[in-house]
């Protein structure tokens, strides 16, 4: 099995694979830095998405790039640490949603492999289920389902932003989900997230909104997600039950 874990530089560094090595892969949309290396008979590949330093801000990441990358590099999944802010009363910072759908307010951001041909892929199960499952299976904790809204960033979201997105049934906002998720189904991949609750949405509670809390509840969660990872990656099987592979097929206008 070939499997792709996408986050940020403490899953690097914490031995969720061995003999890892820096690789520069080349593609059509720039050049991507990853780490190879292994789980048992599982090949691993870590992108570090915003950089091995976190120089990377959301709505100026190659994302098109990072997908090709991985699918150069024969990675068949995709799990993916999201860090994200609670719109939903009932969850909490600290807590692991494991999003079944997205609603997409990205406003610039190139979202397609396909700009020169007529392709309308299928999100009516945006995640892989395959993975989902065996995510949800790794933790009791876990919230099992989530809807996930993506916004362009850098920026926080207005008070009347994050009402906004209650209203239209989010329950995570974060910066980072689209295009990832659905350039992945593009080339045919299994991609899921696993998205840590780092703080309130604007106007749910008296605290200003800072990138230090942010980083803080990400450091600590840290072990958990990695937890996730590992058991994940322990538990998935090479047989797939998922539709992810060979969508594209039925996307193209012909």
């Amino acid at each position: 099995m070939n499997l792709a874990l996408i986050g940020g530089t403490g899953l690097y560094n914490s031995e969720l694979f061995q003999a890892s090595t820096k690789k520069k892969v080349k593609t059509p949309f720039g050049t991507v830095k990853v780490y190879q290396g292994k789980k048992g008979d599982n090949k691993i590949v870590f992108l570090p998405r915003h950089g091995k330093h976190h120089s990377i801000p959301p709505h100026k990441i190659n994302y098109r790039a990072n997908i090709y990358a991985l699918k150069i590099l024969d990675i068949s999944r995709i799990i993916s640490a999201n860090s994200v802010g609670s719109i939903n009363p009932n969850l909490h910072p600290g807590d692991i949603v494991i999003p079944h759908d997205f609603i997409d307010f990205t406003k610039h951001r190139i979202l397609t492999f396909y700009d020169e041909e007529a392709v309308h892929i299928d999100v009516s199960t945006p995640y892989c289920n395959d993975i989902r499952q065996n995510i949800i299976k790794s933790q009791a904790t876990i919230v099992p389902q989530g809807v996930y809204a993506c916004t362009e960033g850098p920026r926080f979201e207005t008070p009347s932003e994050i009402k906004m997105l209650q209203t239209l049934g989010a329950d995570v906002v974060g910066m980072t989900g689209i295009p990832e998720t659905t350039l992945a189904r593009e080339m045919g991949l299994c991609y899921a997230s696993v998205c840590t609750v780092t703080n309130y949405g604007a106007g749910m509670s008296d605290q200003k909104l800072t990138s230090k809390e942010v980083v803080e509840m990400m450091g600590k969660n840290t072990g958990k997600v990695n937890d996730i990872f590992r058991e994940t990656i322990q538990s998935l099987q090479n047989d797939k039950s998922c539709q992810c592979e060979g969508s594209i097929e039925l996307a193209r206008v012909k």
